[in-house]
């Protein structure tokens, strides 16, 4: 039953705590998991469940979803996952490999950087870049229709040893054995779990701070460009350039090219460095006509291309965004039936691609553990929520240190920031770079319950963790052979 069902209602769960010592409820039944958020963690884990035979309904605050028109990279650490779904080569189609990582250029388009990538003869894939809503597109379109439900904003929900009950803010309901708050940095899911952890005295403080806020962006990806004008967007590969600003000038913008003749564009302005900036970026209400304005007061800047103006004037105003660049590593994940995915759990400077990456990896370890639970008992569902927090941890508190470093590398203006980006683009060797290229590149999981994907380069990957609830079919298997042999 969902959400889709007119002015549902369902009984309130048993009255037992989920911290009593009454015996948990063990059961064969079959799995039901109910997914906050149709964003790329929330689509990516239903894909997953449908391969895994796993029942689900993903439940989208929006009335339709509009992703941001930004560019997204996707690096060779969850490529092999979404080959293994059968998904790689209509990847592809919409996409254009980075073989170089492109350029960085000062504000008069003079060099400061050429970022190479290890070739994929080592690495196995190319990292991809395309539009973020086409990849969306592709998710979504992989979804059985009638298993996402649109206008249903999580309003609150309680949880017990017989199961999980949410409520919706368009007053339906749904029923589940396990909640998943895939649902953004903003995650309804979240702010209700915290509010009754802290009531219990049981949310670490770190929990109830803010977001930091660092950057703010403007992006957009223009219509078809005229090849004679912009000569780059018919080379095969993506064409990237990030252009800082000097001194005096707290932006960095850069553009991509894409399939379609199209230019991605984004410009990134570092709060707290120029007061002018900072009111314009703040004050500003977001909507298309405020991001013209501000579109308006930057036109000038210098692009490989002419101006960003230009790009402006092809892009369509209803198609640029207006987003917060915060970060935060929360440290409580789940709690009872309840488990937080992506953005919800981990929200990452948007400066290597890791948010969206790291985003889709918890969607494969979560699927792992969910696919693991036998019988359906509480004690076993917490123990597989737990299991996926404590697999996926490190691995994000690792990418959210470096996400925090490569940003202010990437858009910094504070004269350490400077000072750092000189230095490590002028005195790092480039062996340096490339063993740390490798290591970041060794961290590939794939689903432990479908066909591995083909190996792909020379580099050595992380092996993958065997399914439990596999190993375990396997070793009955045996035993029945082995009895039936004997008789």
């Amino acid at each position: 039953m969902s959400a889709s069902a007119e002015n549902t209602t369902y009984a309130a769960p048993s009255d037992r705590s989920l911290g009593n010592n009454q015996p948990p409820a063990r059961s064969d039944k079959p799995l039901h998991v109910v997914i906050a958020g149709a964003g790329l963690a929330g689509l990516f884990l239903g894909i997953l469940l449908e391969k895994a035979g796993i029942s689900y309904e993903i439940f989208e605050r929006s009335a339709k979803i509009k992703p941001l028109g930004a560019i997204m990279c996707l690096t060779p650490n969850i490529l092999a996952a979404i080959e293994q779904l059968g998904l790689y080569e209509e990847l592809l189609s919409f996409s254009k490999p980075l073989r170089d990582c492109g350029y960085l250029l000062t504000d008069k388009l003079e060099h400061i950087a050429h970022f190479e990538s290890l070739s994929p003869e080592i690495m196995g894939y190319e990292r991809q870049l395309f539009p973020r809503p086409e990849l969306h597109h592709m998710l979504l379109s992989k979804v059985p229709v009638e298993k996402i439900h649109f206008s249903s904003k999580v309003s609150f929900f309680e949880q017990s040893q017989d199961g999980v009950i949410v409520t919706f803010e368009n007053n339906t309901t749904a029923r589940g054995d396990i909640l998943i708050g895939a649902d953004g940095a903003r995650s309804s899911v979240r702010q209700h779990l915290y509010k009754t952890l802290d009531k219990e005295g049981l949310l670490p403080k770190s929990d109830n701070q803010d977001m930091k806020r660092g950057f703010i962006s403007l992006l957009g990806t223009t219509s078809v460009l005229d090849p004679a004008k912009y000569p780059d967007v018919l080379k095969e590969d993506c064409q990237s350039y990030g252009i800082v600003g000097d001194g005096g000038n707290p932006y960095t913008w850069a553009t991509f090219t894409v399939p379609g003749n199209r230019i991605c564009w984004n410009v990134v302005v570092q709060l707290g460095v120029n007061t002018a900036a900072d009111e314009q970026f703040e004050c500003s209400d977001w909507v298309p006509q405020q991001n013209q304005g501000m579109m308006d007061s930057i036109r000038h800047f210098k692009t490989t291309y002419g101006t960003l103006g230009d790009l402006f004037d092809a892009t369509p105003i209803d198609v640029v965004s207006k987003v917060y660049f915060e970060d935060m590593l929360f440290e409580t994940w789940n709690h009872g039936r309840t488990v937080l995915i992506g953005d919800a759990a981990h929200k990452l400077l948007p400066s290597t691609g890791a948010g969206a990456v790291n985003a889709m990896q918890d969607a494969v370890i979560l699927a792992n553990h969910i696919y693991d639970i036998r019988p359906t008992s509480f004690e076993n569902i917490k123990a597989a929520l737990h299991g996926y927090k404590a697999e996926r941890f490190d691995a994000v508190k690792d990418q959210y240190s470096q996400t925090h470093m490569a940003a202010r590398l990437q858009f910094g203006h504070t004269w350490w920031e400077r000072a750092l980006r000189h230095i490590l683009f002028n005195w790092i060797p480039r062996s340096m770079q490339s063993r740390q290229m490798s290591k970041e590149g060794a961290y590939r999981p794939q689903a432990n319950f479908l066909p591995q994907a083909p190996r792909r380069g020379t580099l050595d990957v992380i092996p993958q963790k065997p399914s439990k609830r596999i190993q375990r079919e396997q070793e009955e298997a045996k035993k029945i052979a082995t009895a039936a042999a004997i008789l």
